[in-house]
Formats: structure tokens, sequence, C-alpha cells
């Protein structure tokens, strides 16, 4: 039993790592009815939030059957990221994430993200301020360091339980990695050997199959583990790897199968957001989808390529009939 203040969590977790253009309600959905343990929402940006954006008010809304649900925030000030987790815990998540982590240049270049992670006492002070604010369990998504002269998420996670957060998810690549190379767990693992860290550590970088699932959870000791672009078009992944802990073994899903979610998924984003925008969007998941079917290229080009709903479902008819013949 894994515990983030009330939350219970039982077995070994698998968290769907909240992803910006990704993880929006519709996947997530998907997700959870294939096994996630705990969601989180895409990040939001605090100021945004404060100013009421409809896209970011949006990001913030969730059905019970995700519970347990976090929202994720992210700033670089003490009263936005207040402000923020306040307005996120009156939409009723069970836990208020605040992101640390994302590497990317128009997050971290402005101090966002891991950005933060080159002052410290900056992300500290903002962090406790967060916590004091909100009667709900805040947990903290991060990365080793800045880069591999400031490798500090040993202390660093110590330090964030002392301010009182309940839990922390970290990402086994420096900022200055970005996505690149291999993800080392190598201080994940010492993190988690912390004999004072009495908080949860949950693993996440490079988890795109059960079998390295399995490896980092009994090399690493995490308490739980956080799927990110291995969950991109691929559901699955989180019954498979529940399965192959258990048996060693793991069903791969038939065209069929993998046909009726991609367009499950579809329609749900259409439904959620504007027709061209949902469609533009799931052309990231069609590769993994329909990852390793042979002769796939020329129905990849056209899912990636369509425009019109019609078109898609046309294309998804001649993949499950090329496929049965």
């Amino acid at each position: 039993m894994v515990k983030i203040g009330a939350i219970e969590l039982s077995g070994f977790p698998l968290i769907l790592s909240p992803m910006e253009e990704v993880t929006d309600k519709p996947f997530r959905l998907i997700c959870k009815e294939h096994g996630a343990d705990m969601l989180i929402s895409e990040f939001i940006a605090s100021d945004a939030l404060i100013r009421d954006v409809e896209k970011s008010q949006k990001k913030m809304i969730f059905e019970n059957r995700e519970r347990p649900f976090g929202i994720q925030i992210f700033g670089n000030e003490v009263e936005p990221m207040v402000r923020a987790a306040q307005i996120a815990e009156n939409a009723k998540p069970d836990f208020v994430d605040i992101n640390w982590g994302c590497p990317v240049k128009k997050i971290a270049g402005k101090g966002c993200g891991s950005g933060m992670l080159k002052d410290i006492p900056r992300l500290l002070e903002i962090t406790h301020a967060v916590v004091k604010a909100v009667k709900l369990p805040v947990t903290v998504k991060t990365r080793l360091g800045y880069d591999d002269q400031s490798l500090v998420i040993v202390e660093l996670a110590e330090r964030l339980q002392d301010i009182g957060v309940q839990a922390i998810s970290i990402h086994a690549r420096t900022k200055k990695q970005m996505y690149q190379g291999q993800a080392d767990w190598t201080l994940i693992g010492k993190t988690k050997e912390n004999p004072r860290l009495k908080i949860p550590v949950f693993g996440n970088g490079d988890i795109t199959s059960p079998e390295k699932a399995l490896g980092a959870k009994n090399r690493f000791g995490v308490d739980g583990i956080l799927i990110g672009r291995g969950a991109i078009g691929n559901p699955w992944i989180f019954a498979q790897t529940k399965d192959y802990f258990e048996t060693k073994s793991y069903k791969t899903p038939s065209v069929k199968e993998r046909v009726a979610v991609c367009r499950q998924h579809l329609h749900a984003a259409i439904q959620w957001k504007e027709e061209k925008v949902a469609i533009l969007e799931m052309r990231k998941h069609y590769g993994n989808y329909f990852k390793a079917l042979p002769d796939f290229k020329p129905f990849r080009i056209k899912l990636v390529s369509q425009t019109e709903l019609q078109d898609l479902e046309e294309t998804f008819g001649q993949i499950l009939k090329f496929y049965s013949e």
C-alpha cells in the first residue's frame, strides 16, 4: 500500500505521467480503463489559471472515475502559485502537483519547470507556500538536477519532504538532457535508499515496455512508476505491465482492438475539443496504436495527413480489411 496523504494506492501503482496536449481527459479515461492507477492533468500555468483563461480552466475538469486525480500547476512566483493551487483545490482533485520538471525552453527558460532547479531556495520557497496554502496533499514532479554538475535530487527530495511535500516523482534525466540520451535511474534509486526519506518516490523515464517497468521496479526499489511517452498511442501498457509483474507474460492487442480503441480515442477527443484540433492532436498517437504492424506505412501516411473524420473512418475500415485478409 502506497499512501499520499489520505490517498491509498494498492499494490505497485502505475501512473500516467502528465504530458501537454497528450494527457487530456479523453486519453486519461482510456488509460484508466486499461489499468492506470493514478492520473494527473496536463500542466497548467499559474498565471493563466488566475486570469481565468478558458483553456486552463478546462484542463481542471475531470470525472470521478479518474480518481485518484491530481491537478498539476507550474510557475515561478510565490503569490500566483499559491492562488493557482487554491483555485485547483476548489476543483476538488485528490492532490495538487507542482511541475518542477518540464525542460522545454519556453517553460524552463522563464524559470518555471526544471528551470527552477537553478534556484533551489526559490523552488523550496514557492513549494512551501503552496503546501501551507492548501489542505490537499501536495506532490512534486522534478528531475535529477539542472545539469550533470548539479545533481541535487537526493538532497532536494529530503528538503521537499521536510516542508510538507507528500510524494515526489523523478524523471531520470537533467534539465539539460531534455529527452535525449538514456534515462539514468541510479539517483532515483539512491533517493529511495535515503533512510531519512519517508514519502513515496515514483520513477519516470524510458519506461516503454512491461519488461523495462519490471526491471526498474526490481532494481531501484521505487514505490511506483510513471509512464509517459510509452503510453502515447499505447494505453495497453498499464494492463500489460501488471500482467507481466504477475505472470512474466502479457497479450498484444489485435488489430481489431487497436482500431476500436484508436477510434474511441478519436471520437472522445472530437467531443472534448474542436474537431480540427482533435484530429491534428491525434496524429501523435497513430504510430504507436499500430506499431510493428507489417506494411502499415501507407495507412500511417493517410492517418497523419487526413483532415476529415469521414476520411479517417474510411482508413480505419481499410486497415481492418487489409489485416483480416
